[in-house]
């Protein structure tokens, strides 16, 4: 919890789980009557973000547990066999003969070469599938391929990520296409050139495309976005204005929870973690890809 990367983190993924900094809720929100009760409404959509969040972090800690003790019980069967293999070995051989025995050395080879192989496999699944497509395509699909039902759940997994993958898009895009809806040509114009952006992300060189726009283009831009928009309500375009624009919609004004928020907590912790993911991109050093990291490739070897 002491390390900002974690809160610049949990920040990025509120943004995109409710859709700041998107223009998707002012778009969806368009569409409203004008005396609508969007303060009742944005609790609840906060309550059912968090929510799913929590439930979602139940189910991602599960999986993980799943999967960290199924890899123990292989590992653990590995040793056993390779422990059976030595002490068969060392009965049929005299204590006087077993150094230099090429069979006690092709043993003891292969008992260096099974602890290497299964570092290798313990750093690559700490490095590389923890988050993001490897959380996703990589730990979800090994864990559930050993869970009994394995094909029902393979299948419900995966309707479930186009689903999300859709909905989210819906949301992104009519933001985009809302204030062009009069133009049709130009609204399909946006869906065309989303398409052919999606097709760079399904090429072999997809991943690193990927963790360019995630780890610069997403989070950085976001809290820049989102920190703006909160200075241009509240120091640009004025609290008092913004007031009575909520009480001739509402018929009362916000109380002082919103107001001290909106003016102080929200600029400040946005702020915040905006200088933090700038000093911490500069303390950072050379940018790596989690695709691919040749040191640590080279330390496996």
């Amino acid at each position: 919890l002491a390390n900002p990367q974690t809160w610049i983190n949990a920040a990025t993924q509120i943004f995109f789980s409710l859709g700041l900094g998107f223009g998707s809720l002012i778009a969806f929100s368009s569409y409203n009557h004008h005396n609508n009760d969007f303060e009742k409404q944005a609790v609840i959509i906060s309550l059912i973000n968090s929510g799913t969040s929590v439930f979602a972090s139940i189910v991602t800690f599960s999986i993980y547990g799943f999967k960290a003790t199924f890899n123990y019980e292989k590992i653990t069967l590995k040793r056993i066999y390779i422990l059976k293999y030595r002490n068969k070995i060392l009965k049929s051989k005299n204590s006087e003969s077993i150094e230099g025995d090429p069979i006690i050395i092709k043993y003891r080879f292969t008992v260096v070469t099974t602890n290497y192989i299964l570092l290798y496999d313990m750093i690559n699944i700490n490095t590389m599938a923890v988050e993001g497509t490897g959380l996703a395509f990589i730990v979800y699909s090994e864990a559930i391929k050993n869970m009994p039902l394995s094909q029902l759940w393979s299948v419900l997994y995966f309707i479930m990520l186009l689903l999300l993958g859709m909905g989210s898009m819906l949301g992104n895009v009519t933001a985009i296409i809302t204030p062009l809806a009069d133009i049709k040509l130009l609204s399909r114009l946006v869906c065309l050139l989303c398409l052919l952006l999606g097709f760079g992300f399904t090429s072999r060189s997809g991943n690193y495309w990927f963790t360019i726009f995630n780890e610069y283009a997403a989070t950085l831009s976001l809290l820049f976005i989102v920190f703006l928009e909160v200075i241009s309500v509240c120091y640009v375009y004025g609290l008092r204005r913004f007031e009575r624009d909520i009480e001739d919609m509402l018929g009362h004004r916000p109380n002082w929870y919103w107001k001290v928020m909106w003016a102080v907590v929200s600029p400040l912790l946005l702020f915040s973690l905006f200088i933090f993911y700038i000093i911490n991109y500069i303390q950072g050093g050379t940018p790596t890809y989690q695709a691919w990291d040749k040191d640590l490739h080279l330390k496996c070897i």
